[in-house]
Formats: C-alpha cells, sequence, structure tokens
C-alpha cells in the first residue's frame, strides 16, 4: 500500500522503541456528508509539556485547516503528491501551551486501485473514501492532522446520516440520535499509531464476556453468521489470553467492508461482503485478524528492521489450528513448498527486509520463513520455555515498537541460552539450508543395531546450524526410533542405535526445519507451475470458437497469477514442449494432451472419452473442469500444467479461483461457477531424505515409517462439544447393564429413560405424548411396546410454526444377538459404535443449541428404536408425528455409527436426496476443518430413509464400516472421542444452517408410503468391507474380515467388484441386493478389478 508507506515515513519518523513521558492526543469530533464525499472536524490536540513549539502536522490536501486560539500560529510548508496528496503545516505554539483545536473540512476520494500483481495475493485498496457505499480513512488517509510522532491516543465523536454506524479503535462511549442523524463515540485511550473511522449503514451485534466486548457490524442483517462470529471471537480472545496475556482492547469488533478486504486494524477486523460469508473465513483468516490486536496492533513492528508481526501471527493463528487438526506436518509442509516453488532466482530476501506482503514470493519469505523461524525455537527451547518467552515479549513490549532483537531478548531472558547465532542466520541472512542424505547403513552393535549414514548441506555458501530431527523404523515395533541430530558444518557423520533391526531412516519427518525443500520430496502442485518466472500458455488450436475464445482469456488471466513472464501459442505453433519454462497445456483437444497422458498414468489417473478415472473415482467429464499438474522428466523444476473444461462459461470462475488452490496437486470443478468437487496431492513415493535399509535376507524393501511421538498442540481452543460427556454416554449405553439395549426388554425402557432424562437435564421441551418425552406404541408383530424419545427446542419465527428440522440417532441394537451373526448368539452385542455414539452426538448437540439463541425453525431431537429391526422408530415417527409433521419437516440429519473417525474421512450417506447437501456439507467442512465425503448412492442403511421415502430430504452421518459391526466386539474402548466432537461440530453447522434457511430444500425424492414392514435380511455373509468413499462402477473392497469367504477367495483391500454369478454389480445396492438371494452354503463366482486388470475369484458363502 502507497499510501501506508507515506504514513509509516510520516509516523516513524521521530519514533523510539520505548514510550515516551506523554503522548499526543487527538480530541476529534467529525460530521460526515457521505453523499458529497465530504467531512468537516475539529481536532482538539493535547500535546506533553516538553513537546517542541514548533512543529509540522500532514493533512490531506484540500482540507483548509484554521486555528482560531490566539498565540497559535500555523502556516502551509508544502505540498506532497502521491497516492493521498498532502500540505504540510508549520504550527507554533505560545510558551506554556499544551494544546490547541484545528478546524478544517473538505473532500476525500479516491478510487479503488489493485496493489500487488497476483490474483491470490494482490488485492484492491483505497487510501480513503468518503461515498454513499461507505467511509474507509486510516492515517494514510490524513483524515486527521498527521504529527511527527511515534505514538498517540485518542477519542472520536462521529455526527453521520440516520440509520448510519461508526467504527473505530477502543471502546464505544455511546450512541444517540440527533437532529442531523446519529452521533457515535469512540474513545481509544491506548497508544495507537494511526486511527480509522469506518462508517455505513451497519445492524450492530454484541456480546460481552467478562470484560471483552464482542460486536459486529453488518451492512445487511443476518443475526445467525452475526452469532457465529461473536461466538467465536469469544472463544479465540480466550484461547490467547490463556497463551499470551490480557486482550490489550475493551472490545473486538468484525466489520462488514464494501469492497472485498481482508484487513486487521487495532481491535477489529474490516472483512469483505464475499470474504466474510465464506464458510471458512471463521476458523482461518478470522482467529489471525483477532491474535494481530496482541502482534501488530498492540506490539508494534519497527518495519525497517523487519515485521516479525506476521510470521510470529501466522504461526499462532494459522499453524496452530491445523496442529490442533493434527495438520502441523502438512501446514509446515505447504510452506516450505511455497518457499521452494515461488522464492525462485532473484525473488529472495532476509526477513530484515520484509514490510509487507504484496506477492506470494514476499509471503513465502514474510510470513512462512518467519513462522519456520518460530517453530525451530519453540523446538529447540521447549513449549514451556517458548511460551514464557513469548508472554514476557507482550508484556514487556506491549504498546511500544518492537524488533527482532526485542523477541530474542525476550526469548533469552526465559531460556537462559543465546540465541543470537540462530537470529543471525535466520533473520539477517538470505537464502535457506539444503539437506541430502548419504550412505545409509546399518549393522549389530552389541545386543542391538546401528543407523549410519551422512548428512549434507549442499546449499550455496556457509553451513548452517541445524538441529535435524531423524526417525528410524525398527522391525518389530510399530514406532519410530526418534532423535535429533545437531548438524554445524558442511558434512556431518549420523549415527544412531536402535533396540531392533532397522528398516528405514527418515529425515525432517515432520518438517521441521526451515529449509528448500528436494523436488523429488514433494508432488508436482499449482505452486510449482504459478512460481516460474516463464510460463508458456498453449491454446487448442482445435477447439470451438467460443471455447478457444474463453482459453484465450484465461491464458491472460495467468499472467497475473505469479509469474513473470507469460507467453501465450497455440498448439499447433511449435512441434515440441520446451523444457525451459513452466508449461500450461489447454483443452482436451490440445495436441499436447497426448504427452500428459503418461506424466499423469503414474498417479493412476486414467482417461476415456467420457470420464476421468482418478484415484477412488471416476467423474464424467461433463459439466466438470479439471486441474492436473506434473513435472516434466527433462527438467525436474519446471511445472506442468494440464486444464480442460467441456463448457467455456466455467473458465473465467475457475481463472479467479486456480490461484487460491496453489498447494493441490488436481482439481476438479463443477458447473458453470464453477464449484470445487474434489482436490489433492498426489503422493510422494521417492523421497530422497528416506532410506530404505536392509533387511535380515539382504533386501532393501520399502515400509511404511514407523508411529512418531505424538505432540501436543501449544493452545487449545475452549471446547464447545464435550468429547468426556460424550464417551461417558457410550459408556453407559454399551454397558452390560444395558444388555445391549433389545427391542422388549427392560434394558432399552432404562436406555429410554436415561435418554429423557437427559433431554429434560438440557432443558429441551417434552416432545413425545401427553406432555412427556416419550412416544409409545405397540408393536404387534413382536408383541413390545416401543418407544421413542422427543426432545424440542422450539423455533422463534412464526412464519415458520410447525416447521422442523429433525435430529435423531437410533438408540436400540441387537441385545444377546438373536439377530446377528449366528456364531456370536446368546452373547452380549454392546453396541458402542452402532449406535450408542450417535446418541451421545444426539444429546450433546442437544445441550449446545440450548445454550444458543433460539433457532428460527423448531429443532426435534429424537432418539428412535426398533431400527435393527427395519427403522421401525423413525417409520412410526413419520407416519404418526402431528406437532411437527413429516409433511413440514424441512431435512433430517441421522446420527448413526459415528464412534469410529479416527484419522478417516467422515461420510455423508444420503446426499442424493436434496441437491444442496453436497453445499452444506462442504462448507461444513471448511468451518470445521474435518475432511468430509459425500456418498451419493441411494442406500438403504438406516433411519434418514424412512423421511426420504416421505419426500423429506435426510442424511447419514457415517464414521466408516469396521469388521466389528453388529459383533460383541463392538466395545466402548474403541470409541474415539475426539471424532465425536468433530461429528458433533460437523452435525451442528448443517443443522444451523437449515434452521435458518428461507427456503427449503430442493428435493430430488418423491414422497411415497414409508415401508412398515420389517426388512429384508441377508441371510449370509461374504466378509467385505466396502470403501463408501468409492464414486466409481462397482463396490471398492476398504478389507475384509479375518477367516471369512472374501479373504479365503483371496479378495483384498483395492479390489473392485464388478459382478456376482455373471450379474453385474454396479453399486452397493446391487452389491447388497445380489447377497439377500443366496443362503449359507451357495457357491458364487466374483468378477473383480485388481490394479485395472479383469479376475475372477469363488467363494462359499457362510450364515451371517
Amino acid at each position: 500500500m502507497a499510501g501506508l508507506l507515506v504514513l509509516v515515513v510520516l509516523v516513524l519518523a521521530l519514533a523510539s522503541k520505548g514510550l515516551a513521558a506523554g503522548l499526543p492526543h487527538h480530541e476529534l469530533s467529525v460530521t460526515l456528508d457521505p453523499g458529497r464525499h465530504v467531512l468537516t472536524a475539529v481536532d482538539r490536540i493535547s500535546v506533553p509539556k516538553d513537546f517542541p513549539r514548533t512543529f509540522t502536522f500532514a493533512l490531506h490536501a484540500g482540507l483548509k485547516p484554521s486555528v482560531q486560539e490566539p498565540g497559535v500560529r500555523i502556516k502551509k510548508n508544502a505540498r506532497r503528491q502521491g497516492n493521498v496528496p498532502l500540505e504540510l503545516f508549520r504550527v507554533t505554539l505560545p510558551p506554556g501551551a499544551t494544546g490547541f483545536s484545528v478546524q478544517y473540512g473538505g473532500t476525500i476520494h479516491h478510487p479503488l486501485e489493485a496493489v500487488g500483481k497476483s490474483q491470490a495475493r494482490g488485492f484492491d485498496q483505497t487510501p480513503g473514501s468518503i461515498a454513499d457505499d461507505g467511509v474507509y480513512l486510516a492515517g494514510s488517509s490524513a483524515w486527521y492532522p498527521l504529527l511527527e510522532a511515534g505514538l498517540m491516543t485518542f477519542s472520536l465523536t462521529v455526527q453521520a446520516p440516520d440509520g448510519w454506524d461508526a467504527v473505530s479503535q477502543g471502546g464505544r462511549t455511546g450512541q444517540k440520535k440527533t437532529k442531523a442523524g446519529v452521533s457515535i463515540g469512540w474513545d481509544s485511550p491506548e497508544p495507537q499509531e494511526e486511527a480509522y473511522l469506518i462508517a455505513s449503514r451497519f445492524s450492530r451485534y454484541e456480546r460481552t464476556a467478562d470484560r471483552i466486548t464482542a460486536q459486529v457490524f453488518l451492512r445487511r442483517p443476518d443475526e445467525g453468521l452475526a452469532n457465529k462470529y461473536l461466538d467465536a471471537t469469544i472463544r479465540y480472545i480466550a484461547m490467547y489470553e490463556k497463551l499470551i496475556g490480557p486482550y490489550p482492547y475493551k472490545k473486538f469488533a468484525l466489520v462488514e467492508n464494501f469492497w472485498e478486504t481482508g484487513f486487521g486494524m487495532p481491535s477489529f477486523t474490516l472483512l469483505g461482503p464475499t470474504v466474510i460469508r465464506l464458510p471458512f473465513i471463521i476458523n482461518t483468516s478470522f482467529p489471525h485478524e483477532i491474535l494481530h490486536s496482541w502482534w501488530g496492533n498492540s506490539v508494534y513492528p519497527v518495519y525497517e528492521e523487519g515485521n516479525w508481526s506476521e510470521g510470529l501471527t501466522a504461526y499462532l493463528a494459522d499453524h496452530l489450528l491445523k496442529e490442533q487438526q493434527d495438520g502441523g506436518p502438512e501446514y509446515r509442509l505447504n510452506t516450505l513448498q511455497k518457499y521452494a516453488d515461488y522464492v525462485v532466482s532473484g525473488r529472495d530476501f532476509p526477513l530484515t527486509g520484509f514490510t509487507s506482503r504484496h506477492s506470494p514470493s514476499t509471503e513465502a519469505v514474510g510470513y512462512g520463513k518467519s513462522l519456520m523461524l518460530f517453530h525451530m525455537l519453540r523446538r529447540a527451547l521447549g513449549d514451556k520455555t517458548f511460551i514464557a518467552g513469548i508472554r514476557g515479549f507482550y508484556r514487556d513490549e506491549q504498546f511500544r515498537f518492537a524488533t527482532f532483537d526485542d523477541l530474542r531478548e525476550s526469548l533469552e531472558k526465559a531460556s537462559g541460552r543465546d540465541l543470537r547465532p540462530e537470529f543471525d542466520q535466520w533473520v539477517k541472512r538470505t537464502g535457506a539450508p539444503e539437506i541430502k542424505l548419504r550412505d545409509a547403513e546399518t549393522g549389530r552393535q552389541g545386543e542391538g543395531y546401528v543407523v549410519k549414514a551422512v548428512l549434507e548441506q549442499v546449499q550455496t555458501g556457509d553451513p548452517y546450524r541445524l538441529h535435524v530431527p531423524v526417525a528410524v523404523t525398527v522391525e518389530g515395533s510399530d514406532k519410530a526410533v526418534q532423535a535429533v541430530i545437531a548438524v554445524t558444518g558442511k558434512k556431518q557423520d549420523l549415527s544412531l542405535a536402535t533396540p531392533g533391526r532397522p528398516l528405514r531412516i527418515d529425515i525432517d519427518p515432520e518438517f521441521d526445519l526451515f529449509r528448500r525443500l528436494d523436488r523429488d520430496e514433494i508432488p508436482p502442485a499449482i505452486t510449482q507451475a504459478l512460481g516460474a518466472k516463464k510460463m508458456l500458455v498453449l491454446l487448442p488450436a482445435a477447439a470451438g470458437k467460443d471455447m478457444l475464445d474463453a482459453f484465450r482469456t484465461f491464458a491472460a488471466s495467468l499472467s497475473g497469477a505469479g509469474p513473470d513472464e507469460v507467453e501465450v501459442k497455440l498448439d499447433n505453433e511449435i512441434k515440441k514442449l520446451p523444457v525451459d519454462s513452466a508449461i500450461a497445456v489447454l483443452g482436451w483437444e490440445n495436441r499436447f494432451f497426448a504427452e500428459m497422458l503418461p506424466l499423469l498414468k503414474q498417479y493412476d489417473v486414467a482417461f476415456s472419452r467420457e470420464s476421468v478415472r482418478m484415484e477412488r473415482s471416476e467423474i464424467q467429464k461433463e459439466n466438470h473442469a479439471f486441474v492436473f499438474t506434473a513435472r516434466s522428466s527433462l527438467n525436474r523444476d519446471a511445472g506442468l500444467l494440464f486444464i480442460a473444461a467441456d463448457r467455456p462459461q466455467a473458465l473465467p470462475g475457475l481463472a479467479r479461483k486456480l490461484p487460491h488452490y496453489h498447494k493441490y496437486s488436481y482439481l476438479v470443478f463443477e458447473g458453470d461457477e464453477p464449484s470445487n468437487s474434489a482436490k489433492g496431492r498426489w503422493p510422494v513415493t521417492d523421497s530422497p531424505l528416506t532410506a530404505f535399509l536392509p533387511d535380515k535376507n539382504g533386501k532393501r524393501t520399502p515400509v511404511a515409517m514407523g508411529r512418531l511421538a505424538p505432540r501436543e498442540a501449544l493452545a487449545a481452543l475452549p471446547a464447545v462439544y464435550s468429547a468426556e460427556r460424550m464417551l461417558e454416554t457410550v459408556k453407559f449405553l454399551s454397558s452390560e447393564r444395558l444388555r445391549g439395549r433389545e427391542i422388549g426388554t427392560p434394558e432399552i425402557d432404562q436406555a429410554a429413560e436415561y435418554i429423557a432424562g437427559m433431554f429434560k437435564q438440557a432443558g429441551l421441551l417434552p416432545g413425545g405424548d401427553e406432555g412427556s418425552y416419550i412416544q409409545v406404541w405397540e408393536d404387534r408383530i413382536r408383541k413390545a411396546e416401543m418407544k421413542n424419545v422427543i426432545g424440542v427446542i422450539p423455533g422463534k419465527k412464526p412464519e415458520f410454526t410447525g416447521q422442523s428440522i429433525v435430529v435423531g440417532a437410533h438408540y436400540d441394537h441387537l441385545g444377546t444377538g438373536a439377530s446377528g451373526r449366528s456364531a456370536d448368539k446368546g452373547k452380549v452385542h454392546p453396541g458402542a459404535d452402532d449406535n450408542a455414539s450417535g446418541v451421545a452426538v444426539l444429546l450433546e448437540l442437544a445441550r449446545v443449541f440450548r445454550e444458543r439463541p433460539e433457532p428460527a425453525r423448531s429443532l426435534v431431537f429424537v432418539a428412535f428404536t426398533g431400527e435393527e429391526e427395519g427403522k421401525l422408530g423413525s417409520g412410526h415417527f413419520v407416519r404418526e408425528e402431528k406437532k411437527f409433521p413429516a409433511s413440514k419437516s424441512i431435512a433430517m440429519v441421522n446420527l448413526d455409527t459415528v464412534g469410529r473417525l479416527d484419522k478417516r474421512k467422515l461420510l455423508v450417506l444420503g446426499g442424493h436426496s436434496a441437491r444442496e447437501w453436497v453445499h452444506i456439507f462442504r462448507g461444513a467442512g471448511f468451518v470445521t476443518g474435518v475432511e468430509i465425503e459425500m456418498v451419493s448412492e441411494d442406500l438403504d442403511s438406516s433411519d434418514q430413509k424412512s423421511f426420504q421415502e416421505a419426500g423429506v430430504p435426510a442424511v447419514q452421518l457415517f464414521s466408516g464400516p469396521h469388521l466389528d459391526y453388529h459383533r460383541p466386539s463392538d466395545t466402548a474402548d474403541k470409541i474415539d472421542p475426539a471424532g465425536l466432537a468433530k461429528v458433533a461440530a460437523v452435525a451442528a453447522e448443517a443443522i444451523e444452517y437449515l434452521a435458518g434457511r428461507e427456503e427449503a430444500l430442493t428435493t430430488t425424492l418423491t414422497a411415497g408410503k414409508p415401508a412398515t414392514g420389517p426388512k429384508t435380511e441377508r441371510k449370509v455373509s461374504l466378509g467385505t468391507v466396502p470403501d463408501f468413499a468409492y464414486f466409481g462402477k462397482g463396490v471398492r473392497l476398504s478389507g475384509t474380515a479375518e477367516g471369512s469367504p472374501a479373504a479365503a477367495a483371496g479378495l483384498k483391500e483395492g479390489d473392485i467388484i464388478t459382478g456376482m454369478n455373471g450379474r453385474p454389480v454396479g453399486s452397493l445396492k446391487e452389491f447388497s441386493d445380489a447377497l439377500k438371494s443366496l443362503n449359507p452354503g451357495d457357491r458364487i463366482s466374483i468378477n473383480y478389478l485388481r490394479d485395472g486388470k479383469q479376475a475372477i475369484a469363488d467363494a462359499t458363502v457362510m450364515e451371517k
């Protein structure tokens, strides 16, 4: 921001590290006339007694300041042109004067202008604007007299038109109606670098927790969105206060801007109207801006000595949030890959040279290298000492200007160590180390073994002082042997004793070092192509006119996405691909598409006329756009892109979005918008920092890396969903006392009473019969009393009366196995995952939503009975519920078997029932950080089916199949409590959205008569475990049960069953139907694909 640089020069001209005894104070009274782009103001400026009698201030040109006080002289001194035209005024105060008043007024209105070249990291900015759309005034606008001093304090009264509101730093002192409109007051006693004034027609929301007020200012009313940000503000401030120290301001406000921005100001953030509504922002950029209230907006960088605040903020916000989701190593890998891909020759610089981000390369150094410095310091000092150091830095430097050296001194004080060598090499030196692993070997040493290798630093220049993490995988242990090796020279011998035979050695396996990665450590990614200095874009000459024109426009956009030089040619203008530049091959018709095929085949990508097969999916070309990356075999540093679409309308949106997906190897987009539907990174199979060691037979066989020691995140957010409480529910429901919760038993009645008690304790209203929580009926076929348990949180919107969102989970199970496998009959089936886990999440959601503001629509929480006998409870609810009938239910979310998420993707079954489900859960995944896979196939799997048959869009959340399903081994000790919290978070996002959505979902269902009879049971077992996330034809296996017919037939993970007894099997439903037709002892023939090749296996199915 060029305008900001003017401010920096003015503000820092006389700035020193410490605070002066007193600071100038501005008492501003401002009247805004947005329609005329005008402000009029009075600024009462108080100065310390030792302030110079003669000094200069700067003001936006044309504001015509005047002083009426006797003895105070003001004279125009000079004029400076720039983004903001400035006029400099010389002021002389009489002896003993400690203040004076300036009256001024005029026009401030500058158009938006682009800052930075990159589409991903550039942005629009105005140095200042007063207009009907809104008011944006910063210090760089020179809207108040800018003194030659480092810091200041101020108070502000704003007179604005009726219906407007205004925001600034510090605390709000009041708002009142006036004849001319509205008057708003702000007070900032905290020392500031500059004063902001933001105004518009805002809807204001606020909530106070302890001494801090959380505020949201939106340009259009949206209570649901505001509540999300208010909740997040309170939670993040609580976390950072515990980590760093007391929040330095009275409030933090989210303010919606009138153009797309992502600015962080002291005590508020200014986000654009689209940005603010992106689902992932609340847990990514938003906490980053909150944290800036500590780093950068209360401890101020001395920019000419290097801006440390962005790296420290990125480490304690962006990195920390990923670390909390077990994604720390991946985040650091992405950080290092951006450095490797964007910081090519001539783009590097030391951290002392970083002021602000304006390109991918400046971000890779100023944010990436800096955050890696703090990570390395944390690893070297330990979490406790590192936290003590940054807390001391904050305590000692609050509202002061501070440098990297000040940070170093705080960490030295906490650790008692001399850190000058570390800061010298990482802060003052340009570049990064490059590490090679050589000559790895192993041998016997006493009763154990020893691994020997050589570590080399191969970068140009002096060696770095490094602490290199090493992991050795040993025979007979799932845990790796870990160590940290000090490397101070260009070459370092490594010797590490292990108790067992070493099979593999990995250097820096969790990417803890800042270094330049070897190309073979990282997969091809969009960064490699967009980070190139030169790019050749090849257009498909054979494409139709509309498509070719769209590709030309797309090619032009690539010049603003990163490369310094972009050349565009038709594919028939060259004979072969060059090797000295990145290449983008565009279009299915491109003659160089054929050269991409072998490069992509190694990643299991195959193309047909109609579709693309990749990983576990087969995606139709129709209505889809694809982005693939590869690496040239002739030049490993040259990135290759292949981009194709079947519709020209998709290309403008793809061009806009592509830079934001920079870390991925492949992308799939759908529709004209287009919307991202798949993304991923190619696997790394041959890292040069991994060596496989000889086994006892002398063979070097690739083996998986041993498990690394777990790490705790540096800080944790206050929990919204209690994993401990949910686990206690699972333990109770799956205990021996309840003996499997079989229908018609006293034990299932105990379970119903427990759930009703939990609903009452949470404060839900009874939704059952006659003012109770229980809905009772008699099942004549089974001669059993059946009980659904229902609790309600009423909606507040009268126009939604009778409408509901149903949240369900069945609480029955198999008891002692009468309807389970024959071999397990008579044994208690605890049903911890199926479905004590779902009930636990149901109860937790009921508690959380009861504590939140009233939903627009009623939320109906139902624990269903009889699911195992054919969805009896949900079927009865759909047929008989009168107060919240299925005909007025907007949607249903079913929680069934959600207790074993671990590191797997959360599956959503039933996404076919409404077009919006895929978007709802994509957003939920962004917000929560949970990976989600939509299963679009129509499966008759659980209680959501009863609602679908009644025409209600309904989905099931499912953590995935396992071999303990319907077995006595489905016990509470195998439940993943952290996974339950993740499932609850995802479900809550969907429920909250549905409760506030104005219109019904776009259903794809036709209401029919719900099934009332028992479901058709399979009598046999093949022992296959299907992969529910597979989208292609057939049934892909994720495993087979030990000793099962499938295992005996040689089937294994990754096989795709395509037929059975000559009958095609194209889906899970067809597979299930085929098994239902069999009897125990039947001999079957199975057609399957393995590694793309057809095969046949014979099996004899056994009794289920």
